[in-house]
């Protein structure tokens, strides 16, 4: 890791930054080497930092190509912590909006679960879950709940 995190507060915030930024080591920075990640897009799961970071690359590359600047918001945000793990449930808001006019283009929102750890003093996202609520009768995704 490249930069301690002593809050679960702060992974949040530069989670937020990364994508923004579309930072991929920045954004990688956050998880530990072992995480594994359910996703609700493309890849069913991710096991390890190498196999995250090949989605990640993909999804920041594609922001690029397409000119969008990606706003993240963590929306009923809850976390529960002890000194060596955290568990954290939210709603993100991916808000997309052209580079050059500002223009918002799209939202989507996810529901998320991260699991963390502290190791030597510093929070590392260890688990991550996100998923959408899917209407039975259409068997799609709901994008916009909130």
């Amino acid at each position: 890791m490249t930069e301690g995190f002593y809050k679960v507060q702060e992974v949040l915030e530069n989670y937020r930054t990364a994508v923004y930024e579309k930072d991929v080591e920045k954004f990688l920075s956050l998880y530990a080497p072992e995480v594994h990640i359910f996703d609700a897009w493309e890849n069913w799961e991710c096991n390890g930092i190498s196999s995250w970071k090949e989605n990640v690359v993909g999804w920041f590359n594609g922001l690029r190509e397409d000119g969008v600047l990606l706003n993240v918001a963590f929306n009923d945000l809850v976390i529960e912590e002890n000194s060596n793990l955290a568990f954290v449930h939210c709603a993100v808001t991916f808000a997309a909006h052209q580079e050059e006019s500002g223009e918002k283009l799209r939202q989507i929102t996810n529901r998320f679960t991260y699991g963390l750890k502290k190791v030597n003093e510093t929070w590392a996202i260890v688990h991550e879950h996100s998923s959408l609520p899917i209407d039975i009768g259409t068997g799609k995704g709901i994008f916009n709940l909130k």
